[in-house]
């Protein structure tokens, strides 16, 4: 395993996700780890700009996946599921809503609160993003390969 650090002011999110695309694409797993408030679906967003999702980018806090269509970009992604775990109480309530599905689907998935399913992850091959906040509004970002 490798690691590989950046760290980035708010302002320079956007520029920095589209840096990141190369690499991501390269997996169809992306766990972002990080505290609450942390920017993990800011970043997210960012992604999404440069991926041509037309809808809002938000956050499935509720919903648990979020599903989005990509247009034509650079990177061949055509679309995305954006997940957040927070919710879930156990690995068998991810189970039960299909998550190995998605898992399978080959299709980039984005994980928030990744931790709740590491036990389901530990053969994939996936790319670890920490974000951690720092002073001065900016984040360092931590890629785990």
């Amino acid at each position: 395993m490798s690691t590989i650090e950046y760290i980035k002011t708010e302002k320079e999110l956007h520029t920095f996700a589209m840096e990141v695309l190369p690499l991501i694409k390269k997996y169809s797993i992306v766990c972002l780890e990080g505290s609450m408030g942390a920017g993990k679906t800011r970043f997210v967003r960012a992604l999404g700009e440069h991926l041509g999702i037309e809808s809002e980018v938000s956050s499935p806090t509720f919903s648990i996946i979020n599903e989005y269509v990509c247009s034509q970009n650079s990177w061949g992604i055509k679309q995305l599921f954006h997940m957040d775990l927070y919710r879930l109480k156990n690995i068998q309530e991810a189970i039960d809503i299909g998550i190995l599905e998605y898992f399978d689907s080959g299709t980039l998935c984005l994980i928030e609160w990744p931790e709740l399913v590491a036990p389901l992850l530990e053969q994939e091959m996936l790319l670890r993003i920490r974000i951690e906040v720092l002073d001065n509004n900016q984040r360092k970002f931590t890629l785990t390969l």
